[in-house]
């Protein structure tokens, strides 16, 4: 027996939970910058527009002051008012008679409030940015007040970035644990129910919960489980069924064997003895015959030789066969074929077995004196649609339970083993897997005749084998 596959060595980023934080992390993370590369410009142009704003307002005021027509009054009031304004940093230029009172004011400027223009705006004093706002005053002068456009916005916001980041990483984490550890509880539940059915458990069940993924996936593996104690269930009674049907060929044998050795039969009943001792032993041949036929079914190099084959011929060849048998039992054999050739696309020596199978099964069962009948017809009006071969009887039949059961191994043998009589509770399953080897299909029913009916369907063409199923 092969030693279990040792389970892989699991690494942090390998797993789930590992997998659920890095990506609710990456989530958080790229929501921050996302949010940040779209609040921070929205940000600073408002910080600017309220500080061109505030700037325009103390310009005006600036002005205002200028304006006052006592000059005393007016250079007193203006003095204290440029110390206010530079306290708060922001820069005063007088402009009187074209010229600015002290350097760093672009030309352009000047000019326009001297001729008597306003400014307001962003431009470039002393070589560097800044805003700007200028008021015309009488005389050809003027006030403009300059506040530089540092990247203080842009500082402040990034540099309070890192909290809200910190923050979503921890939200990222949290949220990925509790996301992973609900994820990973019910595939962990499917993992050990696994190992369960690995280790010959069949009685190991998962819970069902949401979501509808998990769900499914607890529905799959209670159903495989299931399905696996049936299939287990049917394999060991298949299996003490074969036994038993090995086991009385065999003993009969022995005991005749062992007589014959003994020397306690007679000379005159030696022949006889012989002919059972034959007839048992045919009996075994053909029970491990159909048991390796069924073997090597399942394998991809069964040998097929499908041609072109004319049902009616096939059907005229089994009336040779089967109508002598039938009549020395008492069984009328009836053969039902049209007056036109049927087609198929199969191999003859293998749906002869199927039908020959078949036909025994219904020998076996019928009494003396119901029919047993052998059709064949067009599977459609089409000549592509193919061809039908059906084996119908008159016998004691098979009930609906009966009929989705008849194609398993040994399942109606089991049920009427000491009823009535049966086979080795193989044939049935091996002309079921013979059939779809040729790519047909195989129905059980209820026959006209009162018994039962078995219908075989077969392409009219080339076709893709399938295995049994």
């Amino acid at each position: 027996m092969p030693e279990p596959a040792a389970s892989p060595r699991r690494r942090f980023p390998g797993t789930l939970t590992a997998r659920a934080v890095l990506v609710t992390c990456a989530v958080a993370l790229v929501s921050v910058l996302v949010t940040a590369l779209v609040a921070v410009p929205l940000a600073v142009r408002g910080a600017e527009r309220r500080d061109q704003a505030a700037l325009a307002a103390q310009a005006r005021l600036a002005a205002d002051v200028l304006r006052v027509r006592a000059v005393r009054q007016r250079d007193n009031a203006g003095e204290r008012l440029i110390r206010q304004l530079r306290e708060q940093e922001i820069d005063v230029y007088v402009i009187r008679d074209g010229r600015a009172d002290r350097p760093g004011l672009p030309r352009q400027v000047v000019n326009r409030v001297a001729a008597g223009g306003n400014v307001s705006g962003r431009r470039l004093v002393d070589g560097k940015r800044a805003l700007v706002e200028g008021r015309a005053l009488p005389g050809g002068g003027g006030v403009v007040l300059t506040r530089r456009t540092l990247a203080g916005p842009w500082r402040q916001v990034l540099r309070g970035l890192w909290l809200p980041l910190l923050a979503g990483l921890a939200a990222g984490v949290a949220a990925g644990l509790l996301l992973a550890r609900r994820l990973a509880r019910p595939i962990r539940y499917a993992a050990t129910a696994a190992a369960r059915l690995r280790a010959g458990d069949r009685t190991v069940r998962v819970p069902v919960e949401p979501p509808d993924e998990v769900a499914d996936l607890a529905y799959a593996l209670n159903g495989l489980a299931a399905a696996l104690a049936v299939s287990e269930g049917r394999q060991r009674e298949f299996l003490l069924s074969v036994s038993h049907e090995l086991r009385t060929p065999l003993t009969a044998i022995r005991g005749y064997a062992e007589a014959l050795a003994d020397g306690v039969i007679d000379a005159d009943a030696v022949p006889e003895t012989g002919r059972t001792v034959l007839a048992e032993a045919r009996r075994l041949d053909r029970l491990v015959s159909d048991l390796l036929a069924l073997a090597r079914l399942e394998a991809a190099d069964f040998p097929l030789e499908p041609v072109p084959v004319d049902l009616t011929r096939l059907a005229a060849d089994a009336e040779r066969t089967w109508s002598g048998r039938c009549a020395a039992v008492g069984v009328p054999f009836r053969v039902e074929v049209p007056a036109a050739p049927v087609p198929a696309y199969t191999d003859p020596g293998r749906i002869r077995q199927v039908v020959d199978g078949l036909l025994e099964n219904a020998l076996r069962v019928v009494p003396p004196g119901a029919p047993v009948v052998l059709a064949v017809r067009p599977a459609g009006a089409d000549p592509a649609a193919g061809g039908i071969v059906e084996v119908r009887d008159g016998g004691p039949g098979l009930t609906d339970d009966d009929l989705a059961v008849a194609f398993e191994r040994g399942a109606l043998h089991q049920r009427y083993r000491g009823v009535r009589k049966v086979g080795s509770g193989l044939g049935l399953a091996l002309a079921a897997g013979l059939v779809r080897r040729l790519g047909g299909d195989i129905a059980a029913g209820h026959a006209a005749e009162g018994g039962a009916a078995f219908t075989v369907r077969l392409p009219a063409g080339p076709y893709l084998p399938r295995t049994p199923a």
